[in-house]
């Protein structure tokens, strides 16, 4: 399914006549610099191909041959060269076993074109003959002053020929026509059913060409399907013939190339979950497809449009009744995958969900109206994955994000499941461990807590978005208590370490144990506040101890229950900080 709906994809795009994606047999890659060469097979210069993005330096993706499943590495360690354009080891013999890779190209050169007579691509093989002469090609990158750039790393270079301006030696007509008609001629004896479009006796991929940018996965790029030793073959069939798996050639070629291209580096298609990199797309283009990166996506701090990201969920939020999306465009079927690289080589379905674009976009929604908490005015409307993921990870970082529950998290707001068990989990012991009850993380146990609820028998009420005076559930009641009580002991001795700090945990786990003692300790405290502060201290105290069931603190909270607490806690506290002076001292 995944597959086939790649490879429909592939055609949409390709039948667009944009440009967006290459055509078969040919793949775009970033070129960093292309050696101009003069009749004669001189070299002229070394001209650049990309541009600077403040420290980083960004190639200019070029439609270069491709010839196999290395058209997408970086770096190469056997013989496996590209074709006309391959980094710098390939291209002139540099770096470790240089020469057995310059000797692979030039051969790979020969195999493909040693029928025809062009004279851009003569001078071309003059120019590599003259490379292969010891110290050459160092003293051709010293002539350009690109030692220490080459020295750093491996540029991927293409070549280009002098009359013929800006157009690439593999883009001459003639070179085109002859690898064109070698490609269609190649055959590898293999022939079979595909299992992606249901072609009986077409021929199959030996390999599939490599899957990148995954992150996580090795630079020189993974497999979704592969097999690379005899323990995997079955029936006798051959591994590296493809045959475990038989995908045809024009298949396994749209598939790829549709994937490289929702994974490429200027991509609006992708965005990344905690370890999976996700990519989505639609049947046609759609509103949700051009918005759905902007919706869960963190802003960048060099993002020239740091507001996208409300725009977006607010647009989504106001869709029911502004019409965003028409009754045609809500029909059209919308496709997220979610893949990792725990192997390295080898990629992982994290998550994989289908549906309309009207199913996609209202389970968005009800996602941003689970999370929607009271928060300090400076604070960003709407939290982005990014930011709730990160909240819950060990010292907010975002290598920390637990690599399953990502994916988990993603499927529940795309299949308007409940939140995974194990994302409350996280979040209570992440506020017991660092005892800060913060935005993102009363957001994220809000939502659970009522996912939870709807999905299930219990008659637990929701918990609202700010401070629900009616919501007598214990847990809430008591988290509201300890916010008063830690309130009072900051305005009457101003502490460095609040209640909080020293019994957040014991408080919101088992309130029986320390609840009395900080009822004491509250009339130390109030004895020390002016009278009115004094009054509305001992009426809210009273109010919310009112709900609390008259046989005292419960010796144990449940997770549930202490995900009340955090919020209860939380609501309260915001209570504190927007209400003015004149309000909490009911003047």
């Amino acid at each position: 399914m995944i597959l086939q709906e790649l490879t429909r994809y592939y055609q949409r795009v390709a039948e667009s006549g944009d440009g967006a994606i290459a055509p078969e047999g040919w793949v775009r890659r970033p070129v960093d610099y292309f050696i101009v060469l003069a009749p004669g097979g001189c070299c002229v210069s070394i001209e650049d191909n990309g541009w600077m993005e403040g420290k980083k330096r960004i190639a200019r993706r070029e439609l270069v041959p491709a010839i196999g499943k290395q058209a997408l590495k970086h770096t190469n360690s056997g013989k496996d060269p590209n074709l006309l354009w391959d980094n710098a080891a390939f291209v002139l013999g540099l770096g470790n076993k240089g020469a057995l890779k310059a000797s692979s190209f030039d051969a790979e050169l020969r195999k493909w074109f040693d029928g025809i007579e062009d004279p851009a691509l003569s001078d071309l093989r003059t120019f590599i003959q003259t490379m292969g002469v010891d110290g050459a090609a160092q003293a051709l990158i010293e002539r350009f002053g690109l030692m220490e750039e080459f020295e750093k790393r491996d540029p991927v270079l293409a070549f280009r020929w002098l009359p013929d301006g800006p157009i690439p030696i593999h883009h001459r007509a003639s070179i085109r026509a002859e690898y064109e008609r070698k490609r269609a001629l190649e055959e590898d004896g293999v022939q079979g059913n595909c299992l992606v479009t249901g072609a009986i006796g077409v021929p199959i991929a030996i390999n599939e060409t490599v899957i990148k940018p995954v992150w996580g996965a090795q630079v020189s790029g993974a497999n979704i399907v592969s097999f690379n030793y005899r323990s995997f073959e079955s029936y006798g069939k051959r591994e590296k013939g493809g045959e475990n798996s038989p995908i045809s050639k024009q298949a396994s070629f749209a598939y790829t190339t549709a994937l490289n291209q929702l994974l490429s580096q200027n991509s609006k298609q992708r965005l990344r979950v905690g370890d999976t990199s996700t990519v989505f797309w639609s049947e046609k283009t759609t509103r949700l497809e051009n918005e759905f990166a902007d919706l869960f996506d963190e802003p960048s701090k060099d993002d020239d449009d740091p507001a996208r990201h409300t725009r977006a969920v607010e647009s989504l939020l106001n869709s029911p009744n502004s019409g965003v999306y028409s009754e045609e465009e809500r029909s059209i079927k919308f496709f997220v995958l979610g893949l990792a690289a725990p192997a390295k080589a080898r990629l992982s379905v994290r998550f994989w969900h289908m549906g309309t674009v009207g199913e996609m976009a209202e389970r968005i929604r009800s996602h941003f109206l689970d999370i929607a908490i009271a928060h300090a005015p400076y604070e960003k409307p709407h939290l982005s994955l990014y930011r709730l993921l990160k909240s819950i990870a060990i010292q907010e970082d975002s290598k920390n994000i637990p690599p399953n529950l990502a994916g988990e998290f993603m499927r529940a707001i795309l299949a308007g499941l409940p939140y995974p068990q194990t994302l409350l989990q996280a979040a209570v012991r992440r506020i017991r461990a660092e005892r800060d009850v913060n935005y993102p993380r009363a957001a994220l146990i809000k939502a659970c807590l009522n996912r939870q609820a709807r999905y299930s028998p219990s008659q637990e009420k929701e918990i609202a978005v700010s401070l629900d005076d009616s919501n007598t559930n214990p847990g809430y009641r008591i988290g509201r208590l300890f916010a008063a009580l830690e309130k009072i002991q900051e305005e009457a001795v101003n502490p460095n370490a609040t209640i909080r700090d020293r019994f957040y945990g014991a408080a919101s786990s088992s309130p029986v144990t320390v609840f009395a003692n900080l009822m004491k300790l509250k009339n130390h405290h109030l004895a020390k506040l002016e009278e009115g502060r004094k009054r509305y201290f001992e009426k809210l105290i009273g109010q919310i101890a009112d709900g609390i069931d008259s046989n005292g603190f419960p010796a144990h909270l449940s997770l549930a229950d202490q995900g009340r607490f955090a919020i209860g806690y939380y609501h309260q506290r915001q209570v504190f900080f927007t209400k003015s002076e004149s309000t909490i001292k009911g003047e």
